[in-house]
């Protein structure tokens, strides 16, 4: 069996280093992306390594879509030299940030910013990617729950998020051909860094817990797992769906 890579943006903490991990602990080797924390991004290295398996970090801004260019770049670069081979099999659009505004107070920047982070950078650097996916790859990309139920303040950022939901529905039919699969996974409230890391907050998180049938708000270690198994052998027949791990938010 050829050894399996993923390239997952925004990889060096939060979520992306959750997914990062869990593949990783099913044999896969790791390229990610780190906005400015190389230091963050060497001990998530250091994780995988001790795992037993490959990995590397490179910078990407994705509030610059033309930089998923160059990262995708210097991913298949790498690749051709530890590989002979530039190809990869495994691509999750993970990289993300938030903003809480609500619509009466959204400025045009902040629009701009969550279109170019969570749906330009998203769409261009797929395009980029798509020649160096292996047949039978897979692709996961990364919404919200609010891209399903609605909290004051949000909508720039699940406005692009239900665009990623339809753009994945997208790569669905246009990829069957190559047998490449594509689906989105919605977390739900998460206690990360996240928009400032509200969530983390008492008041928010017993609040977050009495919506949540499971009674808590989510951790990062509850998502890493979903990603992974999208990956599997087990998921090869999942493609074109929308999977929220949520706990059962507001169900």
């Amino acid at each position: 069996m050829s050894q399996k890579t993923a390239i997952i943006t925004g990889g060096s903490r939060g979520l992306g280093r959750d997914m990062a991990i869990s593949l990783a602990k099913d044999g896969v080797d790791i390229i990610f992306s780190y906005h400015t924390n190389k230091a963050q991004a060497d001990e998530v290295i250091s994780e995988i390594e001790a795992l037993g398996q490959k990995a590397t970090a490179f910078a990407f801004d994705a509030n610059n879509p033309e930089n998923g260019k160059t990262f995708i770049t210097q991913a298949t670069a790498y690749l051709e030299q530890e590989n002979g081979n530039p190809n990869f099999d495994f691509l999750v659009n993970n990289a993300g940030t938030g903003t809480f505004n609500l619509v009466a107070d959204t400025s045009e920047s902040q629009f701009d910013e969550m279109m170019n982070i969570h749906l330009k950078s998203v769409y261009f650097i797929t395009q980029a990617a798509l020649p160096f996916i292996n047949k039978g790859g897979r692709i996961v990309n990364i919404s919200s729950g609010l891209a399903r139920f609605s909290l004051p303040g949000m909508s720039a950022y699940a406005i692009m998020k239900g665009a990623v939901e339809v753009f994945t529905r997208y790569l669905a039919k246009e990829l069957g051909e190559r047998k490449i699969t594509a689906n989105v996974i919605a977390p739900g409230a998460i206690a990360t860094d996240f928009a400032g890391g509200s969530n983390k907050d008492e008041k928010k998180a017993a609040m977050i817990a009495s919506i949540t049938a499971l009674g808590r708000v989510g951790e990062a270690e509850d998502i890493g797992g979903t990603v992974a198994f999208l990956c599997s052998d087990k998921a090869g027949w999942i493609n074109g769906q929308r999977i929220e791990v949520s706990g059962g938010m507001l169900v």
